[in-house]
């Protein structure tokens, strides 16, 4: 998908183009491991990372958050610490206590750190980048921060004009996601249903970059 979206890049010319990530990098497969280390390595001012439940779920539990540990494995830890070299069958026999040191040993504390410090959300011109999404009716400026990371339903019924258009990943929408409302959701759920997706945004012009078992699509504007 980063290579579609580089080539699209060089169709429309000379421009600075900002990538933004919006969570939830990891969990999703072994190779969760070296997308985080590989994003963490960038520090590019051209590229935002902003954090996801998945990545607070990983920093708390690194910090030796037992309730936090309980959640991450149920939700693709198991798959993240594989990735990071830690042998699947001591995760099914080892105790809960035993992992914490595990984890600390095949992870470098400077990722952790740097994970936690990850912004919540982003904005650039009409756009509010976030995670999870906001909750309707509070001031950007005000929201909480465990909205911007677990928000579903409130968010994704509410038809109010929000004072930016939402952009965010957190609850699967397959398909195409559709351009020009309140919001914009692009995560077609990668890890269930093989595509994953870019959103374009230039001025008034909203388009889409996906990512199918390989196959590349690309669809045209739409303003919005």
């Amino acid at each position: 998908l980063l290579d579609q979206v580089a080539a699209d890049t060089r169709q429309r010319g000379p421009a600075r183009t900002t990538l933004v990530f919006l969570g939830d990098f990891i969990d999703r497969g072994s190779g969760a491991a070296r997308l985080l280390r590989m994003l963490a390595e960038l520090r590019d001012p051209n590229v935002i990372v902003l954090k996801g439940n998945h990545e607070a779920a990983l920093v708390e539990v690194y910090r030796g958050d037992q309730e936090a540990l309980s959640f991450w494995l149920k939700f693709g830890g198991q798959a993240t610490m594989a990735g990071l070299g830690i042998d699947e069958s001591l995760l099914a026999t080892a105790s809960t206590a035993s992992i914490f040191p595990k984890l600390q040993t095949s992870l470098h504390c400077d990722i952790v750190d740097w994970l936690a410090e990850l912004p919540h959300s982003w904005t650039l011109g009409d756009y509010f980048f976030v995670h999870a999404g906001i909750k309707p009716g509070v001031r950007l400026s005000r929201q909480d921060q465990d909205d911007l990371l677990w928000i579903r339903k409130p968010f994704l019924a509410s038809k109010r004009r929000h004072e930016k258009v939402i952009i965010h990943g957190h609850t699967i929408e397959p398909g195409l996601p559709c351009l020009g409302g309140n919001r914009i959701g692009i995560d077609t759920g990668a890890h269930e249903h093989g595509c994953l997706t870019a959103l374009g945004l230039e001025d008034d012009a909203q388009w889409l970059i996906q990512s199918s078992d390989g196959r590349a699509s690309r669809w045209p504007e739409t303003l919005g």
